[in-house]
């Protein structure tokens, strides 16, 4: 049986690591070892971590953080053939999810990263939990880059909130480069485009989602619009405003028919959020 270790990157997240750390510890297939990479944290993040079995804490300067880099970093202090990421604002539905997220890669060895489902959290509001049922179903599926004219930017699609890498695969593509997001999406298309297939598994279920302000997600969407700008000959796929589209009918209509127009209004923001930020991204990046 193939090992896994599980990667774990942590800012302030004192409060929210025992939960996280008890539950992952609880899997009916745990993993060997956790390295949490804590980037400086103000409060007892370190101190809780290293409380817990198996976990091992590596600290590093605040600055220095990155998506990619700091995940790549942390996979290489790892052993395991296989290498989770979480986040630590998510936690396993189910003391089955490790074993269900690696599932794939045990059935056919030209999978080379798995994804789980992102549930909303108990606080989610509406809008925002109709957005997690859109991008998260409940149907798993696999994908090879033979998908790509059909499913477009949805081909590449994959989450480090909850996710796991065949550690040769990703070494063979040369893993995370410095990028301040979406990380995992590059990935999975490097992997693709190297022969691999990328599976979304959604019986790997953890609880996880944010309500943003409009301004946060305009922030958030303004690196995604750079991210895709940069890398738009990498990814090769049509404007991803199609899928968005396809979002906010979906989740609107579904507001609308609850008869709930403060949420309507509220998720019309949302999008125009969304959309003002990844117009903004876009532009200055090409700029």
């Amino acid at each position: 049986m193939s090992a896994i270790s599980l990667v774990l990157p942590t800012l302030n997240g004192e409060s929210e690591l025992p939960g996280l750390l008890e539950t992952l510890g609880a899997q009916t297939r745990p993993a060997g070892e956790i390295v949490v990479v804590d980037s400086s944290s103000d409060d007892n993040t370190c101190e809780v971590a290293a409380s817990y079995p198996g976990v091992r804490v590596v600290r590093i300067a605040r600055d220095e953080f990155n998506h990619g880099l700091t995940r790549d970093f942390a996979l290489r202090q790892t052993t395991g053939d296989y290498v989770a990421f979480m986040t630590q604002d998510a936690v396993p539905a189910n003391g089955r999810y490790l074993e269900n997220l690696v599932a794939p890669l045990d059935k056919d060895p030209l999978v080379a990263l798995v994804s789980g489902r992102q549930l909303p959290k108990p606080d989610a509001r509406r809008f925002e939990q109709l957005v997690r049922e859109f991008n998260y179903p409940a149907e798993s599926n696999v994908r090879t880059i033979e998908d790509l004219p059909r499913l477009g930017i949805k081909t590449y699609f994959a989450s480090d909130v909850c996710s796991c890498y065949r550690r040769s695969a990703y070494l063979e593509v040369g893993g995370f480069d410095e990028v301040e997001t979406n990380e995992d999406m590059l990935m999975a298309a490097r992997l693709l485009k190297a022969g691999y297939k990328v599976a979304y598994a959604a019986e790997a279920e953890v609880y996880h989602s944010h309500n943003l302000t409009p301004k946060e997600q305009y922030r958030r969407n303004r690196a995604v619009g750079a991210f895709l700008a940069a890398y738009d000959g990498e990814l090769d796929v049509p404007d991803e405003v199609g899928e968005g589209s396809r979002l906010a009918k979906s989740v609107l209509g579904a507001v609308l028919r609850e008869g709930r127009p403060v949420e309507a209004m509220a998720f019309a923001a949302d999008c125009a959020a969304r959309l003002a930020g990844n117009r903004m991204g876009r532009s200055r990046c090409h700029g």
